[in-house]
């Protein structure tokens, strides 16, 4: 028979056994746990691009969900769905209104997600601050442009013309009065001393039909976005007199002056970023925050960009926030000197 000294000994020993089994098992499961409880994403996540099918919001919700897909940064799957209406206003009142708490659907958008809210014509009532700013994603910038065959070769001629008569040089762009080609077109001016009202603005429904009237003879100058002119600019078949960035652009542009170095202080980015609701959990906000880190410092999304002709800027939520806030106030500036602010 055991003594009870051994029985004693030997319940010790299990005890001992049993409870740094039990401790083992809790730092095994530990890390699972922790995982099981951060949840979100569980479904899919739609990304939507307030525009129709082939625009610079399409094809960047295209290339962001493709790229987090391709790499398996984001897990769950991804469907993009456009959803066009008023540049934007329509998504962004039924988004503002109806999903502003829904963690499963993002958005992409650009300039005119501030511009809308801020002009008085088609003004939506929704803008940045009724979403959760995510990140930049892409940047582009204005673009001054003249028929190759212009007899304008700087941007100081054309706003010297402007300043005599403002009514003479037929400006264009593709999109309405008041809105981002129209801003490009008279930044210049405006900052040059030119009353921005007197400049003629001829509004065309999309940049390649403003490139058509600038090509045709309908218009003396547009401003337009950079990269859609890349191709013209190539084909010989136009000038770029000035781009509206802080310094001077690689590749195709290496040889067109900023507006800046012209002694015109006219900068504006063009960007491109993700958004999300604007009650989005901190949860959803985190992990969004962590997978588009991931994503912009990837090989993949570095090629993808270079495909796409953009100019990669990544500003994380933070730091996109500030941003914004900083082109509310200029766009702001710029409504109020055409008498277009709400």
């Amino acid at each position: 028979m055991l003594s009870t000294k051994k029985i004693s000994a030997l319940m010790c020993a299990g005890a001992l056994v049993l409870s740094l089994g039990a401790c083992s098992s809790k730092e095994t499961a530990s890390p699972g746990k922790k995982e099981e409880s951060t949840g979100y994403p569980t479904k899919a996540i739609t990304i939507v691009a307030p525009s129709g099918a082939g625009g610079g919001w399409d094809l960047t919700a295209r290339a962001f969900t493709k790229v987090l897909s391709e790499t398996k940064v984001v897990e769950q799957p991804l469907t993009v769905e456009n959803k066009p209406g008023g540049g934007g206003a329509v998504f962004m009142a039924e988004y503002a209104t109806q999903q502003v708490e829904n963690n499963d659907m993002l958005f992409v958008n650009s300039p005119p997600i501030v511009i809308n809210n801020l002009k008085k014509e088609g003004n939506s009532p929704y803008g940045y601050k009724n979403t959760t700013p995510l990140a930049q994603l892409t940047k582009d910038f204005g673009a001054i442009v003249v028929k190759a065959d212009s007899k304008f070769t700087d941007l100081k001629s054309v706003l010297e013309e402007v300043k005599k008569d403002p009514s003479k040089l037929t400006f264009a762009g593709g999109s309405a009065p008041g809105s981002m080609d129209h801003l490009i077109s008279i930044l210049p001016a405006y900052k040059y001393g030119v009353d921005p009202t007197k400049v003629k603005y001829v509004s065309y429904d999309g940049g390649g039909e403003a490139i058509t009237a600038l090509l045709g003879g309908n218009a003396d100058v547009i401003g337009t976005d950079a990269s859609s002119v890349k191709e013209f600019l190539k084909a010989g078949k136009v000038r770029v007199l000035a781009i509206t960035s802080d310094e001077r652009l690689a590749g195709d542009f290496k040889d067109v002056p900023t507006a800046i170095e012209q002694g015109v202080d006219a900068e504006f980015t063009i960007w491109r970023g993700v958004f999300g609701p604007e009650k989005m959990s901190k949860e959803a906000k985190t992990y969004w925050e962590q997978a588009i880190d991931k994503l912009v410092n990837s090989p993949d999304w570095k090629k993808e960009v270079e495909t796409q002709g953009w100019e990669l800027e990544y500003k994380n939520s933070s730091d996109f926030k500030k941003f914004l806030e900083e082109q509310e106030s200029q766009v702001q500036q710029l409504l109020t000197a055409l008498g277009m602010q709400k």
